[in-house]
Formats: C-alpha cells, structure tokens, sequence
C-alpha cells in the first residue's frame, strides 16, 4: 500500500507539473488590418510559429486580421497602453506618435524595391526615428513590407489631370495627403475595413494601396481600373508594446526579435514575387492595368516636398540626404 501511496503520490506530482507547464505559456496579441489570405496574414502566421520555436513553447501568437480588434491607428494606441502586443501597419500610421515619420512617405523616395529595403535597414535618419518608440509606449522591431502603392479606381486614371476632384480614400498621414490633393484628388479618411463598401456605394471614387492589400481585399472588383503609380513606397514596421517588452527576458527578447528579422526577410520576398501574379488575376476577372507615364505624376507633387520643407525642415534635409545616397549605392537600372 505504502508504495502505491508513493506512486500516486509521484502520478499526482507529475500531473501538478503538467499543468503547470501548460498555464505557464504566455499568449501574445497581434493585430493588423490585412486580410486572412494577404501576405501580413501569412508573415504573421509564420512569425508565431518562429517566436514558439525560439522560445521553447513559451510564448504563443494569436493574431487578429482585418481590423478584428482595432484599425490602424488605434492599434498603435492599444500598444501604449498594453491592451495589444503586438501591431504592424505603415510607418506612416506611427507618425501620430512621432511626426516627422511622416517623411516616410514622401513621393517617389525611393524607386525600388531593392532601394527601399535599404533605406528602412540603413538610414541614420530613420534609426533615430525608431530610437523615439519605446519613450512613446512602442518599440520597433524590424521592417516588414507592403509594397509600392498605386491607385486603385472606378473610373480610368491615365494622367494626373484624370484625379481632379476624383475622391480618393487614404489612410490618416500628413504626408498622403499633401501628395494626393496636389494630385488634384478630394481626400476622405476611411478605416480600411469600410473602403470597400464605401466605394461600392459610390461615397468615394477608388483607393490606393499596395498591390497585396488591393488583391486581398479585393478592391478590383469596385474599383477595377488599376493604375500603377508606384507613389509611396509602403514598409510595415513591426513594432512590440513597451509594456510587454519590459516583462520578457534578455533570451525572449533576443528570441522574438530574430523572428521578427527573419519574417521580415520572408515577407519582403513574398510581396515581390506575388505583384505580376497578382496582377494577372485581378485583370482575368475584369481589372484593367495601366502602367502611366510618371512624369506628370512626380510634377504634381512637388507642392507636397515644398509643404514638407516648410515643417520639417532640418529632417528632410536629412531624409533627401539618405536617399540619396542609396539610390546612387543600388541604381533603378
């Protein structure tokens, strides 16, 4: 009796240890306004599977796409105040917080992909941006991509004399929206989430976007004529709530943040071996594709360089600077 008691005793022990191994993982929250079957989806869902890999089970991501549980904005402000862990959204949603980050979307910075890639890894500039996170509520983590962004309207957008008094959705950003009105374009402010039933109703005229995020949502099939302006380049940084960075330890933060380095990586891949695919279907279900000549577009903007210069100042002397630099150190051809 006396050595089953012992047994039991151990069985019990064993169980208690179970349990408690089991209780022991932490679930993180990760929101992003993406839909299930876009590239953010997939960089997220990969970037868990790495972070419970890297962190022996400790750890588990639990994503919320399309806007589940904020849009982009507001998901930054869940970072801050702890509700979320995890966000990834343009580097132009951050410049609430930290505004000169609006230079981030200055037209036609960058004219690659390989020149943007480089701009968001190298640039003294930008590093001193992202140093400002963490005093904010936010750390940034590594960059993730989105792609170019290009219009995506009802009605054809050969030139840019087409985008007077057109409405065009934006996201939230100073800087979008100084480029846009120089377009001549009418800007409106609408979640992501809602574009695509604001423009089946007629409430605006088309949306820009990167390629992935028009694909994903499916924008072509309200706004099918495709205009390939490549006007901003779109990088998504990944950034982690202040408040669960100072919970994890030294191993679990250098942990998480090789995973979110090397998803990044991946995702960067992903977004440009997709774009002619996805191009492709879009147009074999009715998109029409034009590839406009730019120089009356890039005239067009100068207006919003000119704004910028006006209120930055010193930082777009410091962003021109940079990009310069790269564009000579990668050439577009």
């Amino acid at each position: 009796m006396r050595a089953f008691g012992v047994v039991a005793a151990a069985f019990a022990v064993s169980l208690s240890s179970l349990s408690f191994e089991a209780s022991a993982q932490t679930v993180l929250k990760f929101s992003h306004t993406d839909q299930p079957g876009g590239a953010r989806q997939k960089a997220a869902e990969l970037f868990g599977k790495k972070i419970e890999e890297y962190t022996q089970g400790r750890y588990k991501l639990q994503t919320y796409p399309a806007g589940q549980l904020a849009n982009d904005p507001k998901s930054v402000e869940q970072l801050q105040l702890g509700g979320l862990d995890f966000a990834v959204t343009g580097t132009g949603t951050y410049a609430t917080h930290i505004p000169e980050l609006n230079l981030t979307a200055l037209p036609y910075l960058v004219e690659t992909y390989p020149q943007g890639w480089k701009f968001y890894d190298e640039s003294a500039w930008l590093k001193k941006q992202f140093d400002k996170g963490p005093a904010k509520g936010f750390r940034f983590l590594a960059t993730w991509e989105a792609g170019y962004r290009i219009m995506s309207t009802r009605e054809p957008l050969g030139t840019v004399d087409a985008a007077k008094g057109m409405k065009l959705r934006t996201y939230p950003n100073e800087m979008m929206r100084w480029m846009l009105e120089a377009m001549g374009f009418s800007v409106q402010l609408i979640p992501i989430p809602e574009v695509y039933l604001a423009i089946q109703q007629g409430a605006v005229s088309g949306q820009e976007n990167p390629i992935d995020t028009v694909y994903a949502n499916k924008f072509y099939e309200v706004a099918p004529h495709l205009t390939l302006t490549n006007h901003a380049y779109n990088a998504t940084p990944l950034t982690i709530s202040e408040k669960t960075w100072a919970k994890l330890s030294p191993a679990d933060r250098e942990a998480i943040t090789k995973a979110a380095k090397e998803t990044a990586d991946w995702i960067r891949k992903e977004i440009v071996a997709n774009e002619d695919r996805q191009l492709k279907e879009m147009e074999a279900k009715g998109a029409k594709v034009s590839r406009p000549d730019l120089a009356s577009f890039r005239k067009a903007v100068e207006p919003a360089y000119a704004k910028a210069k006006e209120k930055y100042g010193a930082d777009l002397e410091a962003v021109m600077a940079d990009a310069e630099r790269i564009r000579k150190a990668v050439p577009a051809n």
